[in-house]
């Protein structure tokens, strides 16, 4: 019997929450666990779930905690693939992950209609895979667009 792949799906609450739920299909098959800013476990249909501090680039000593909770997250998890729709959380889960020998998938906010997120921007640089909902915002480097996904 084969392993099954590991994922971590990381998003902030709200938005970037609800679209990371959407993904849920395409996770059949794999062994999922879940992390979010808020309490979600109750959406996750029985997925291990894991809070993380809420944080952004203007708090500095939350981003350190969110940092530290990450560190500890992937280290008992041990995933195969990091996916993330956004936004400090799932970036700091993808740099570690990939340290980690994770796969790494980005997927831009769908209400990034005008331009990538910041985080989008970060992490084009280093997922393995970062996707856009929309085809004008796609380049050849990155991020990429593969159709409405979400």
């Amino acid at each position: 019997m084969t392993r099954q792949i590991k994922v971590l799906a990381v998003a902030s609450a709200g938005g970037h929450w609800t679209q990371l739920m959407r993904l849920r299909p395409a996770f059949r098959g794999c062994e999922i666990v879940f992390v979010s800013t808020l309490d979600q476990g109750n959406a996750t249909g029985g997925a291990r779930f894991h809070r993380v501090p809420d944080a952004n680039r203007f708090e500095k000593l939350t981003l350190v905690k969110l940092f530290v909770a990450m560190v500890r997250i992937l280290l008992v998890e041990r995933p195969d693939v990091v996916v993330s729709t956004g936004a400090a959380p799932g970036y700091i889960a993808l740099r570690l992950g990939s340290l980690l020998g994770a796969r790494t998938v980005w997927i831009d906010s769908i209400a990034n209609v005008d331009e990538l997120s910041m985080s989008g921007r970060m992490a084009t640089k280093v997922a393995d895979l970062c996707l856009t909902q929309w085809p004008h915002l796609a380049r050849p480097e990155g991020p990429h667009f593969a159709g409405s996904v979400v």
